[in-house]
């Protein structure tokens, strides 16, 4: 699937994200571009709905309609474990009920890792797994594996592994503005994709 970012593409097997495997996105800190990077694979055309499972802040109705997501696609996921989060993720790819699933966890073992990469290749969804920055020396059987840190004006990204030698420099990809900025119900969170907001708040952007 096209990435929406043509550097961004032209450095991936196959000229996009790849469908059906494991991603991971190594972050150096939530919201910093990260779901900006995803906005247009999210937005691509589809039916059927998008998981986000353990987000870090509570998806904003008005982020999502920013990036021209239909509000009915957003399927938010919040367990108290992380061990049902996990069961969660590999029974949506499972089914492959969703076009697209992206699992935040910061701690999370090989094993789970593996049961989640065979599960995802078992259907046709786009599967990302968003991981802390410090986890990159970590073995891991993602097909492929981004690092992810705040620059100006944009993301770099470094292509931790994938099919084929890396870059031997990290990409700088522009973003658009964070669309926390244009809302009525922004917070102090210069740097946040996705701000926190109430379920009223919630409710109200989605009428």
């Amino acid at each position: 699937m096209d990435t929406g970012y043509a550097a961004l593409s032209a450095q991936l097997p196959g000229g996009g994200w790849p469908i059906g495997t494991l991603i991971e996105l190594l972050v150096a800190h939530p919201g910093i571009g990260e779901m900006r990077l995803l906005r247009p694979a999210l937005a691509a055309p589809s039916t059927r709905s998008i998981a986000l499972v353990q987000p870090p802040h509570v998806p904003h109705a008005h982020a999502y309609a920013y990036f021209g997501i239909d509000l009915a696609r957003p399927l938010w996921i919040r367990t108290a474990k992380s061990a049902d989060a996990l069961w969660s993720a590999e029974q949506i790819l499972r089914t492959g009920s969703c076009s697209a699933l992206v699992l935040w966890q910061n701690h999370i073992r090989a094993e789970s890792l593996r049961r989640l990469l065979l599960a995802a290749q078992s259907a046709e969804t786009l599967f990302f797994v968003m991981r802390p920055l410090a986890s990159a020396p970590d073995a891991s059987p993602a097909t492929l594996r981004l690092g992810i840190r705040s620059v100006k004006d944009g993301i770099s990204v470094e292509l931790i592994k994938r099919k084929g030698p890396a870059p031997a420099e990290p990409l700088w990809l522009p973003m658009l503005p964070s669309p926390i900025l244009l809302s009525p119900h922004r917070r102090a969170r210069e740097q946040a994709d996705v701000a926190p907001a109430t379920p009223e708040e919630l409710a109200r952007e989605a009428s």
